[in-house]
């Protein structure tokens, strides 16, 4: 049975992409008028005396042991031990709004929703997946993939996970794609996609032309009168190393193309801005025609998610990554880790150009934290296990015949004998 809140959540988003496209835990999900409702209303009117929330308070302010303050002095009990509300601090999200324009011009004028704080992206990809996806309602992606999203579609919603080959000819394969979304139009009346930019493990990302292509399909089968979901993982974004890259999230091209296209954009300062281990992400969603009031339907529906599962996100981090989003040097000192990543990708670039195998080609790579190999007539699990018992070098074996190095961790220097060691061991592996 539907619980009247979230019936009336259903009602207004009547007619949207998003109705269209809930799952049955998403339809079935609400934000409560309970104790963080409550509080929420409390902060507000209660002058006097605010009994809500369980936390110890002095004097209007969190207890707060001298053990921890004293590791973080420069923030208050509040920034620290408070709890932070459901869909996160207020301030931080209105940041990282403006960081999304900041980035996509092409959102300017383009009504989207304010981001929610989630405890990292995989998080966030996971409470999307439970309000848009169950077992009668796969997801579509890349083939390679992040291991992580099969655990997450397949084995914790029990959806099937359809796959569409990633390149052709050294380029995104647009054909492939266009076949897929076709094929989930057919078999189930709606399209959920789950792109990934620059893309893991390969190390991609699109060119505008490709890009152009994309939105061309996904706008095409909305016009059809098919409902569209298109998750853009922007987990790297920005981490580009070629001018020929669009520059520009997938979101701000899909964001107002179609009243049947709902655009959920999972992104955060986890890799943008170095800070991995603080477990932040946000998920931000559009689509045209939908209003505020609509929006903030959709955001109680995953702020229900989120009450229901972690409570809300760690305040801590939300804190560090305010201050740190304030500090004038922030952006300056950003650039200069992305600088030694270039350097990297340069060193490992030039590498892979002036080096032939007749067991492993390099997948295409311009972007991101990785680049990956596909193997020819070896396994790629041996490989890897070669590669670390015998030279102490750690590589992810994606699949049976995918490698893939995280370039991003490896010092320059040592970056020739890596690479050297890979080549001369793949030779090694198909002789035996």
């Amino acid at each position: 049975m539907i619980h009247p809140l979230a019936q009336e959540l259903n009602d207004t988003l009547e007619g949207t992409a998003a109705k269209k496209l809930l799952s049955e835990l998403g339809t079935r999900m609400y934000f409560p008028k309970g104790i963080i409702s409550q509080s929420a209303e409390a902060k507000q009117h209660a002058t006097h005396a605010n009994g809500t929330i369980g936390m110890a308070m002095i004097a209007g302010m969190p207890a707060i042991l001298p053990s921890i303050t004293k590791n973080l002095p420069a923030f208050n009990p509040r920034e620290l031990v408070a709890y932070a509300p459901t869909a996160g601090l207020p301030e931080l999200r209105h940041s990282w709004k403006q960081k999304i324009l900041e980035k996509n011009s092409r959102l300017n004028g383009t009504p989207f929703s304010l981001p929610i704080v989630v405890p990292g992206l995989t998080a966030g990809l996971s409470y999307i997946a439970d309000v848009f996806t169950d077992r009668t309602k796969p997801v579509l992606t890349a083939y390679p993939s992040w291991d992580n999203y099969a655990l997450i579609v397949s084995t914790r919603h029990d959806a099937a996970l359809h796959q569409f080959e990633l390149f052709a000819d050294g380029h995104l394969n647009i054909p492939a794609f266009e076949t897929a979304v076709q094929q989930e139009a057919r078999a189930v009346g709606s399209v959920r996609i789950l792109l990934n930019f620059p893309h893991n493990p390969s190390g991609y990302s699109p060119t505008h032309e490709e890009v152009c292509a994309l939105v061309r399909i996904i706008t095409d089968t909305a016009e059809s009168g098919i409902p569209v979901l298109v998750i853009s993982d922007d987990a790297y974004f920005g981490l580009t190393y070629e001018q020929t890259i669009e520059a520009q999230s997938l979101f701000a091209y899909i964001a107002n193309c179609h009243t049947n296209v709902l655009a959920v954009k999972i992104d955060g300062p986890t890799k943008e801005d170095f800070s991995w281990g603080l477990r932040t992400g946000f998920i931000t969603f559009a689509a045209q025609g939908m209003n505020d009031a609509q929006y903030e339907a959709l955001t109680k529906k995953f702020m229900g998610i989120i009450r229901s599962s972690v409570s809300c996100s760690a305040t801590p981090s939300q804190s560090i990554l305010l201050h740190a989003f304030m500090d004038p040097a922030h952006e300056e000192q950003k650039n200069f880790f992305r600088a030694l990543l270039e350097k990297r990708y340069r060193a490992v670039r030039t590498f892979i150009d002036s080096h032939h195998s007749s067991v492993l080609e390099a997948l295409p790579f311009n972007s991101g934290y990785f680049m990956s190999f596909r193997t020819r007539g070896i396994d790629a699990e041996k490989l890897r296990t070669a590669l670390l018992m015998e030279h102490g070098i750690g590589t992810v074996s994606i699949d049976e015949q995918t490698l893939r190095v995280a370039f991003s961790s490896i010092d320059d220097e040592k970056i020739e004998a890596v690479y050297t060691a890979i080549y001369e061991t793949a030779e090694t592996l198909s002789q035996n």
